[in-house]
């Protein structure tokens, strides 16, 4: 159905994400902002994180992980997403698991990320017909940092944006759905960490970030900026007003995320006042838009 003038097109975001639990650690207050707004927030977790690890020691002795780390991540994943105000798919993979060890041993077979690109992609690209969004939102080429799963993430996110526009590609997935924008988080931008530790160091608080800073500094040969982004910031979008929902979508995920830990470190009060954005790249845009942006859907509204 084509919308009228007076009647547009609803917006829809889909957030391609390899865990339960990656969607509210990455890009979450973006998601709670819009869905607040209006938007159609949809997050399509690939894996069911059944190989993660207990990283809440709160949560070392709880049984249900132990006997079914799959089914309590899938509670938990229920939570953070009412939390949040999005709806939720998984497309069905089995979690990876980070490997360790030199040399690394052999992802498990049957994997998410040791699938067939073509495989791996066919849920997606049926989700993305269905659900017709106008903006995809997922990883870098390194996954964010470099899991097997959010590389395998990444690619699986690009080929849906590519190909389910195309009638002849993936056929029996649906009818071709062409979205307008790509985009890739930047979650862990060092110009974000560099700002929030500044921000604690100047109200005397001892910054979680300073190792992460020095092992930056370090490695660039001036000693005094972040390293380049593969991926510049181009998109900023203020949803301050939402990090209290990030974080209590974040601690929704209680194996593994611990309430005491890393993420928390920084009240949400002080990251209002010193960063008050979620950072993005713009990869690829069938639309026209200048960068830089506010809004994920400039020039689509």
């Amino acid at each position: 159905m084509t919308a009228s003038p007076t009647q547009p097109a609803p917006l829809r975001l889909l957030a391609v994400h390899a865990h339960p639990d990656d969607e509210s650690s990455k890009g979450a207050a973006t998601m709670a902002m819009y869905a607040a707004s209006g938007v159609d927030v949809m997050v399509a977790t690939c894996t069911d994180g059944s190989r993660g690890d207990i990283q809440n020691p709160a949560m070392e002795s709880a049984p249900h992980p132990k006997r079914d780390m799959a089914g309590a991540r899938r509670l938990e994943m229920k939570n953070a997403a009412r939390v949040l105000g999005i709806r939720q798919r998984w497309l069905g993979f089995v979690d990876s698991g980070l490997p360790e060890g030199d040399p690394l041993p052999p992802l498990p077979v049957g994997s998410f990320a040791t699938l067939p690109l073509e495989r791996a992609a066919a849920p997606l690209v049926r989700l993305v017909r269905d659900f017709k969004p106008q903006v995809i939102l997922s990883y870098d080429e390194k996954g964010g940092y470099p899991h097997p799963d959010h590389i395998m993430a990444h690619r699986v996110a690009v080929e849906a944006y590519e190909a389910a526009g195309d009638p002849a590609l993936y056929p029996g997935t649906g009818e071709a759905w062409q979205p307008g924008k790509l985009y890739f988080d930047r979650a862990f931008s060092p110009e974000r960490f560099r700002a929030l530790h500044y921000a604690l160091e100047e109200a005397g608080l001892q910054s979680p970030y300073a190792e992460r800073l020095a092992a930056w500094l370090e490695a660039d040969a001036e000693g005094h900026t972040p390293p380049a982004p593969t991926h510049p910031t181009t998109t900023q979008i203020e949803c301050g007003d939402f990090f209290e929902a990030r974080d209590d979508a974040l601690r929704s995920h209680r194996t593994q995320i611990d309430p005491e830990g890393f993420f928390f470190a920084v009240s949400p009060a002080m990251q209002r006042q010193t960063w008050p954005w979620e950072d993005y790249s713009l990869i690829q845009s069938r639309i026209w838009t200048e960068v830089p942006e506010t809004d994920f859907f400039a020039g689509l509204r």
